[in-house]
């Protein structure tokens, strides 16, 4: 039985072995044990005693490394149901959670039987249909148009707006767009995700004028598909001096976990299979072509940075691979 920490915080559950993943377990150095050096690998680890809250939390979460710098020593053991391990884990991702679990914890409650094969429950590509569709006048075009998208795998519901008269004679300038709270709604100078969007719909409108049209997909996947609140963790890293890559890795989490093929659906269910991509992400590209979209030209989009957001953009033309131009 696994029970996520979070979880284990209102219950006060303990338990012999923990369950978390091999880039916190680097953080944690116990990437020397054999055990533990398999990248990307879950990892189980025991310690002397078995693991109460108290221990387990500064495991789990990085923002308390600095008030718990002290942990261990712990041993990594061998783990012979990891395709399960790397299922919870993935899981723990979709749920927005800390990726960490007690193992055989007490004071759990009910148990709930976990597979590997769960994940594919998760996987909402194929479910992904057309739910309803309006017309929804916006600063960028009194014409636009709404389109909503449901799976019936996953709560999350994807929009697409479409500016300008959609045409299978033309090539749309399409822009993936991935939820952002902070910079979207409250206009956060730590990303440039608010701009990013102003930008897009600005060019699709130009386009819709010059008599093409555009599609943006608003694509609900916070933190580059962490979650709202994982995002955030990662910001209060930053704070004390991690770059967005290493933020994530110190939570355990990738650094790029967006569903992208999901996109790819989006645009098939709009009959929009040739398109002009507007992005300086080259996974984008690639993500997108894999999954069967035929992708003219890459456009780029790119804006000013300002102080507060230098180095996160650095940091995506440096680690993350992002194109100048």
């Amino acid at each position: 039985m696994l029970l996520p920490v979070e979880t284990a915080i209102a219950r006060e559950a303990t338990a012999p072995q923990m369950l978390i993943s091999a880039a916190r377990a680097a953080t944690l150095k116990l990437a020397n044990q054999r055990a533990a050096a398999v990248p990307h690998a879950p990892v189980l680890i025991c310690g002397g005693e078995p693991f109460s809250l108290r221990e387990a939390l500064p495991i789990a979460d990085p923002a308390l490394d600095l008030r718990n710098p002290l942990k261990g020593p712990f041993r990594a053991e061998s783990l012979d149901w990891e395709e399960t391990a790397a299922a919870a884990l993935e899981l723990a991702r979709i749920a927005g959670i800390l990726p960490a679990f007690l193992v055989n914890p007490s004071n759990a409650g009910e148990s709930q039987s976990i597979a590997a094969s769960d994940l594919a429950d998760y996987s909402e590509t194929g479910a992904l249909s057309i739910a309803t569709r309006a017309r929804l006048p916006v600063s960028a075009s009194k014409t636009a148009e709404i389109v909503a998208f449901r799976s019936s795998a996953d709560t999350r519901e994807h929009v697409a707006l479409i500016i300008g008269a959609q045409s299978g004679d033309k090539q749309p300038l399409v822009r993936l767009h991935s939820e952002c709270l902070t910079g979207d709604i409250l206009s956060s100078l730590k990303c440039d995700c608010g701009p990013q969007l102003d930008a897009a719909l600005a060019a699709m409108a130009d386009e819709a004028a010059a008599g093409g049209w555009g599609v943006l997909l608003y694509l609900r996947q916070e933190g580059r598909g962490i979650g709202l609140i994982n995002k955030l963790r990662a910001y209060s890293l930053q704070d004390a001096g991690f770059d967005t890559v290493e933020a994530n890795e110190r939570l355990g989490l990738p650094d790029e976990a967006r569903d992208f093929p999901v996109a790819a659906r989006m645009l098939e269910l709009l009959g929009a299979r040739t398109i002009r991509l507007m992005t300086n992400n080259p996974r984008k590209v690639e993500a997108l072509t894999a999954a069967g979209v035929t992708i003219s030209e890459r456009v780029q989009h790119q804006l000013p940075d300002n102080p507060f957001n230098t180095r996160y953009l650095a940091t995506k033309r440096d680690k993350s691979g992002h194109l100048l131009k």
